[in-house]
């Protein structure tokens, strides 16, 4: 049998054509080799990563990493294999390893692919993919002096660590019902992170950046300078007492609570009725105010994505509307078993946004008064049946709309649908970092346990 290219990274758009067409082939030797359906997803991802401390160089890593998984039917039986071998070989015994799965497997009368009417026909340029010409010595260069300027700030100040991290790659989903879509995306970053020592003893935090496109990076300067402002902030902490107040959720742990309302109205946490949220179909959720949607299409954002993990085109659609829940987030397979039509959402949401209805956090302090401005949230305290919610938590006590101190190992706890429906405001200071983008959380009523 003929041999197909092996893969190889230099020219990116030769390495998208190149794996599609294993795609394309790894398709056709399933159907070859018996199975009555196919689908196989592949990535490879090529980086450079840096980490130093103390003015010292501890790491440079280079990765290339790639793998095909793959999934065949027989009938309603269903089996997976994977592989990070590109040959021929290789690729004929992951599929004939899955056939065997399958062909053991249980049937399960909600497997299968989409139905090709379905299958994404376009798929918008959402201009990912902006590579970083950068060196070992010049990241090196780099996280040196992110370092040296957070030390600078101050004497008290040791370094943890300050990283650069550059990272390029391919995305190919294809199925047996005529779809290949294919990706290429970036994603760089920067990290300080600083330790300061006290009479009460080791303060650490941190500061970070991540974009598809490295320019938009903050200096490695003005980085280090912030992760050293932040953790000096933390000297001082007191103990508060116990009490019933206003919580102020900054707006990189608020996109937290964002990923917990995802997960209550997956598809899978429905119909295995693990959800807080169960019976909220078509119910107030969150204040009237509140709007929750996807929006897919958005140019260079991180969560960006033209179609999802079973081949449909994404789209824009909301799931919450003037606070009322108006849709679970499906698959095909999550659909099926609920008896409702996908929502292009295979794999998860892509930037999810809340819409907001107050200033920055300044403003959003003002608003509060008095209660806890919370920068860090530690603890897996969150029962994704019930709602209860019940973290550790560090940041700043507030009174009358000004920063008081600092405290830390406080618990906060209430429960998410409460937290939901008492959500005061939501920020302008959008957190762009990650797929939910959300500006700060002001939650009335939550109890905060001190001393």
């Amino acid at each position: 049998m003929k041999q197909i290219d092996r893969v190889s990274p230099e020219d990116p758009q030769v390495l998208r054509a190149q794996l599609e067409r294993r795609v394309a082939y790894i398709l056709e030797e399933s159907r070859r080799l018996g199975a009555s359906a196919c689908e196989v997803g592949v990535s490879q991802n090529t980086g450079l990563q840096v980490g130093v401390r103390q003015g010292e160089v501890e790491t440079v890593e280079f990765n290339r990493d790639q793998g095909f998984a793959i999934t065949l039917y027989d009938g309603q039986r269903k089996g997976s294999a994977s592989t990070s071998d590109t040959s021929d070989e290789a690729i004929r015994a992951a599929i004939t390893a899955a056939l065997g799965i399958a062909r053991h497997a249980s049937e399960d009368a909600y497997a299968g692919l989409a139905a090709p009417e379905l299958m994404a026909t376009e798929l918008p340029d959402l201009d990912l993919y902006h590579p970083w010409a950068l060196n070992a010595e010049q990241a090196i260069e780099r996280a040196l002096a992110c370092e040296a300027a957070a030390l600078a700030v101050d004497a008290r100040l040791t370094s943890d660590s300050a990283n650069i991290s550059t990272q390029q790659g391919c995305r190919v989903y294809g199925n047996s019902n005529g779809f290949i879509g294919s990706s290429l995306g970036t994603r760089h970053s920067a990290s300080a992170v600083m330790i300061v020592a006290s009479e009460q003893g080791m303060q650490r935090d941190y500061w970070y950046d991540v974009d598809r496109i490295a320019s938009h990076l903050p200096s490695p300067e003005a980085l280090g300078r912030k992760a050293a402002e932040r953790t000096l902030a933390k000297l001082g902490t007191r103990s508060v007492k116990t009490a019933k107040v206003p919580v102020l959720f900054a707006a990189d742990q608020a996109a937290g609570l964002l990923g917990h309302l995802m997960g209550a109205i997956a598809g899978g946490a429905i119909y295995r009725q693990s959800s807080f949220l169960l019976d909220a179909l078509g119910q107030p959720i969150f204040p009237d105010w509140v709007n929750v949607d996807e929006r897919p299409h958005l140019p260079r954002a991180l969560g960006s994505a033209a179609f999802d993990g079973d081949g449909l085109a994404t789209r824009a659609q909301a799931f919450v509307e003037q606070g009322v829940l108006r849709s679970w987030v499906l698959g095909s397979y999550s659909g099926r078993k609920l008896g409702l039509p996908s929502t292009a959402n295979a794999g998860g949401v892509h930037n999810l946004h809340i819409s907001s209805n107050a200033g920055d956090l300044q403003a959003l302090l003002a608003e509060m008064g008095t209660g806890l401005l919370v920068t860090e949230l530690m603890g897996q305290g969150v029962n994704s049946v019930t709602g209860d919610y019940s973290r550790g938590a560090g940041g700043f006590w507030v009174e009358q709309g000004q920063i008081q101190f600092p405290v830390q190992e406080v618990t906060i706890a209430g429960n998410l649908r409460d937290m939901f429906r008492q959500l005061r405001c939501v920020g302008s200071d959008l957190e762009r970092r990650g797929n939910n983008l959300t500006g700060s959380w002001l939650v009335d009523g939550m109890t905060v346990g001190g001393a």
